[in-house]
Formats: C-alpha cells, structure tokens, sequence
C-alpha cells in the first residue's frame, strides 16, 4: 500500500478525496492537513463533514496537521491536493522540493512550462514532464496537476474529434454551485438566477484546452494550434458542469462520425477510470446534470445533441464536476504515477 497525505482535506474536494481514497485497494490514507485553526484537532472535530455519504470511521480519528514539510510525515509516498489556489502556490512547490509527490486540484502553476496537466485518458505521455522539471528545480519530488473542472468536461470529447483536425473552439458552460464551493454562491445568488460569468473560468478553458491537447517531444510542450473561446455561466443545479460546445474542424465531420469517436475512445487501463469515458446519446434532451453525472461512477464524460454547422459540430457535454473535475482527477493522475514508477 502507497502511504498517501490529503492537503486540504477539511474542504469540498478534500472531502471528496477522502470518499474516493479510503476504500482505495492502493492507496492508505496516512496524513490530513488543513489550515492551522485546525491543526492538533481529529479530523472529525475538524471538519464539517457534507460529503453524499457518512464520514469513513477510519479517518474520524486522525489528528490533523498544518500543511507544512515539517509537519507531514517523511514516510508518506504521495500527497493529493485540494488547497486554495494562494495556498497551494506557496506550499506545493515547498513540498516537492522536500521530496513529496503531490497530485494538485489547485489552480496555481497549471500553465508553467515544467508542470505536466494531465488527463490520463487524453495525454498520459504528458507525465513525463517531471523530468524537465526535477533537472530544471532540483526536486527530489514532483508536481503534478489535473485541470479545471469545466476544462475537464469538454477537452475528452474535442480528444476524439482532432482527427478531424479542431481549428476553433467555442463553448459556454451552465455549472453547478459545488463547483465554488460551500460559501462560494449564496442561496439568495443562485435561487431562481442565473450568474453569466464565473471569475478566470473563461481564461483556464482557453489556456488549458491548448495545453492538454499539444504535443510534448521530451523537452517541451507544444500548444495546440486551435483558437478556444468560453463563456462561463454558473446556474442552480447541485453538481453536474453541462457545457454546449462548437468545434471547427478542418475536414467535414458528421454528427454520426462524432458521435462514433466518441464512444469508441479509449478509456485507460487504471483503477478509478471507467470502461468507458465517453458516453453519447441519440436525444437531444440528453446529456442532464441530475440523470447522467453519476454515469461511470462520477467518472464519465457524457455528450449528445450532435448537430452540423457550416464549419463543424455543435455538441453538448457533461461530467460530474467535484468527481471526474476536481477529486477523482486527482486520484486518476495519482494512479498514473504510481503506474508510471514516479511514486
């Protein structure tokens, strides 16, 4: 069993890690960390647990640490992280210079040239990136991270359509209100509104969707020459990011062509990913967040709606944000490390 940490594992996502992690046959949860008002507290003193399903009696009585190199045991092999993206710009890096191996949900340093983003069913390859980062930081340990929870959603199903060569991406995005966390949206914001604009959410879309898709050659990451234009609007579902996309494609694409790629894209052959990724239906009243997000597990990406345009395709698309977009993402490149000998 691989010892693992949860860095920021009072919150949202945390919460959601230690769903995913506890039962997990690889994994052993060993450390929990969070803010210093919490630290020297059980975790179950600790947290305000509102996770779907009761508190694991496992970790109800681990003490709590600050998210500090000193404070996280020497022998825990992998840390995953759900810190606040000013949090975890200050610390993860601290953490892999000490030799941690840390899987991140955060925000913070997804686009730096040294830092791998990586879905593993999209660019596994991409893990490799850590080399050019340990000879160009000098870290005995890594960092990796996974992308933004609407990012997440839409980059698998433009994966099986670049062979018909993606030119332009527009998307806009109706996200659910976990996807800010507890305090983020206000019941008196959201209830019976819609919120058009979700602050830096264009800007991650556009800026990661190039990323993941791009090619690396073993020394660099060559973005993706499509242009990616998103709107970002927040509405009053519970979980669940349904996005309508358009995709320009260089050669002409039919919505039975896009379709079919779509379902015959390979998931990956590790624990927490689903025999199959992407999921398509024939109505065009399906995808919905409250039928379809559970679908795999949380760990689906489902689409329909499948329609020509002048250029290409219009589609829409739907994943569990806080599984497949943020926890579980996490847990998926965690085992892709341990699989690819980095842990």
């Amino acid at each position: 069993m691989v010892r693992i940490g949860i860095l920021g594992a009072t919150g949202a996502v945390g919460q959601r890690l230690i769903q995913l992690l506890e039962p997990h046959s690889e994994f052993d949860i060993a450390t929990l960390t969070a803010s210093p008002a919490s630290a020297g507290r059980t975790y179950a003193d600790a947290a305000k647990w509102r996770a779907d399903s009761p508190i694991p009696e496992s970790v109800t009585d681990i003490e709590v640490v600050e998210t500090d190199p000193e404070a996280i045991p020497n022998d825990v092999d992998l840390l995953f992280s759900s810190l606040p993206s000013d949090v975890g710009a200050a610390v993860e890096p601290a953490l892999a210079e000490a030799g941690y191996v840390v899987s991140s949900n955060s925000s913070n340093a997804r686009m730096d040239d040294d830092v791998p983003l990586v879905i593993p069913e999209v660019n596994p390859d991409h893990v490799n990136v850590l080399e050019v980062q340990r000879d160009e930081r000098g870290w005995d340990g890594a960092l990796l991270k996974n992308p933004n929870c609407s990012t997440i959603t839409m980059v698998p199903t433009l994966a099986a359509l670049d062979e018909w060569g993606l030119e332009a991406v527009c998307v806009s995005t109706l996200q659910a209100v976990s996807g800010a966390g507890y305090s983020g949206v206000t019941s008196m914001e959201i209830i019976d509104n819609a919120i058009p604009h979700i602050g830096g959410e264009e800007a991650k879309m556009e800026r990661e969707s190039r990323k993941l898709l791009g090619d690396f050659d073993g020394a660099e990451i060559t973005l993706h020459g499509m242009d990616v234009a998103a709107s970002c609007n927040r509405i009053p579902t519970i979980d669940g990011h349904l996005e309508n996309v358009w995709a320009d494609t260089r050669d002409p694409i039919t919505p039975e062509g896009a379709a079919e790629a779509m379902d015959e894209y390979p998931s990956a052959a590790l624990r927490s990913s689903p025999d199959q990724l992407l999921h398509t239906f024939n109505d065009p009243e399906r995808p919905q967040p409250r039928l379809d997000r559970n679908r795999g597990n949380g760990m689906a990406v489902c689409a329909g709606g499948f329609r020509d345009t002048s250029d290409g395709i219009q589609y829409n698309c739907l994943s569990h944000n806080t599984i497949r977009g943020a926890a579980g993402a996490s847990v998926l490149n965690g085992e892709l490390l341990l699989e690819e000998g980095w842990v």
